[in-house]
């Protein structure tokens, strides 16, 4: 009975590895046959039949990709539609305040304190002075909460200064990890705020379950 157990555990762990490349691959050749599809229906109006060989929609599909991302790329009809909202995310031009994957390249990845027992990843947008009977009593930092696996949407947080830690290694790094851990780095860099005492970023660690000695 134990031989058949362990045999049968080999079994389900060779299903589990290849179930999901399995998944993948199916998608992959629905994607592509689709698109050959198309290709083929839209020579039709130009090629008869018999000189449509095999392949040559999904030449013709791969061709418009291009064309369309030199276009986009290159001219100012790229400019044009990153005006829009929705599109400009994804063109990843025009307007810097949107959300692109360059802009969360060049930001400060950090840590912040989504509840008191869960650090979440995000990236420091900017930082707001909070003023009291009209003296500044303490600072609010605007962090970039994003959805995986789109990382291009999400959401801003006001956020407590003294619950964020900066971190040292890059957003490539941080979107790695944020992507299913695809690729993890050695280790988690923490920072301390420009001018801010040893003291103080020991106790700020602290808050994070972290011992700082």
């Amino acid at each position: 009975m134990k031989f058949f157990k362990n045999h049968l555990g080999y079994l389900i762990f060779g299903i589990a590895i290849w179930l999901p490349i399995l998944i993948v691959l199916i998608v992959l050749l629905y994607i592509i046959k689709s698109l050959e599809g198309f290709g083929d229906y839209f020579l039709k109006f130009f090629l008869p039949q018999e000189f449509i060989g095999r392949g040559l929609g999904l030449a013709l599909v791969i061709i418009i990709f291009y064309l369309t991302g030199l276009i986009l790329k290159k001219t100012s009809l790229g400019n044009f539609l990153s005006r829009i909202p929705l599109i400009g995310q994804f063109l990843g031009k025009g307007n810097k305040k949107t959300i692109t994957v360059d802009r969360l390249l060049n930001l400060t990845p950090c840590l912040f304190l989504f509840s008191p027992t869960c650090p979440s990843y995000g990236w420091v947008l900017s930082e707001e002075k909070v003023q009291v009977n009209g003296e500044n009593n303490s600072t609010l930092v605007n962090v970039y909460y994003p959805n995986v696996p789109i990382l291009i949407t999400g959401q801003i947080f006001p956020v407590r200064k003294e619950t964020i830690i900066k971190l040292g290694n890059s957003s490539a790094e941080i979107i790695n990890i944020l992507l299913y851990a695809i690729k993890s780095p050695e280790s988690i860099q923490y920072l301390p705020w420009d001018n801010e005492n040893i003291e103080s970023f020991k106790k700020r660690i602290e808050r994070f379950g972290l011992n700082a000695e």
